[in-house]
């Protein structure tokens, strides 16, 4: 039986950390500081979770000894969510494409993205990899859950889970906000490469380094 995402359900120990891994990734170690409860306490209930599939590993991080395991939400769990805010924001941008030009409804998404990366406060004399930390902590702010992979000149902010997921069917012009927005914190060109081509989709925003201080 589907457990029902009410709010007897939030009110929950597993319904506040379903809540929590909904922002981004975490280890057992984040979530029991951020709940205060013991390592054990919370892996019994992202075990539960994970046997109702709305909890998953999703890679890892370095520990002082060996990495530790992230967990985040499934798609299965996402869509389980309340879907009033993301139909009125369809419906929004509906409108706005409507009357306006191609062009003014791709530049309005641009500035909205600015306007969020220039109030997360970067600062101008940070380095360029505390700035990219930052915009993925803003994305998993808005409900996404990245990573960040470098390659040589290029570094990557990628996905499994597009903090739009629910909106960039409809509006795929929706990941250039988010382009904006990692540009204006970043501070450097970026490329939009997402995939939108399943279910879930997955955000790719490529930053080219290359030539740049940290």
């Amino acid at each position: 039986m589907a457990i029902e995402f009410d709010n007897r359900f939030f009110e929950s120990t597993r319904g506040r950390i379903v809540i929590s891994l909904r922002n981004s990734s975490k280890t057992v170690n984040a979530l029991a500081a951020e709940f205060g409860l013991t390592d054990n306490a919370v892996r019994a209930h992202l075990l539960t979770l994970e046997r109702d599939r709305l909890v998953e590993q999703s890679g890892s991080e370095k520990g002082h000894r060996k990495p530790h395991f992230l967990y985040t939400l499934t798609t299965e769990a996402h869509k389980r969510f309340p879907k009033a805010y993301d139909s009125l924001i369809n419906r929004l941008l509906d409108v706005l494409r409507r009357r306006l030009r191609p062009s003014q409804y791709t530049t309005l998404l641009e500035e909205a993205g600015r306007d969020i990366g220039h109030d997360a406060g970067a600062n101008a004399g940070d380095s360029v990899e505390s700035k990219i930390v930052q915009a993925v902590s803003v994305l998993g702010e808005l409900g996404g859950a990245a990573d960040i992979v470098t390659e040589d000149s290029k570094t990557t902010i990628q996905s499994n889970y597009c903090p739009f997921a629910a909106v960039v069917s409809e509006h795929p012009e929706t990941c250039r906000l988010a382009e904006a927005m990692i540009e204006e914190i970043v501070g450097l060109p970026v490329n939009e490469h997402c995939d939108r081509t399943t279910p879930a989709p997955r955000c790719r925003f490529e930053i080219r380094t290359n030539g740049v201080a940290g």
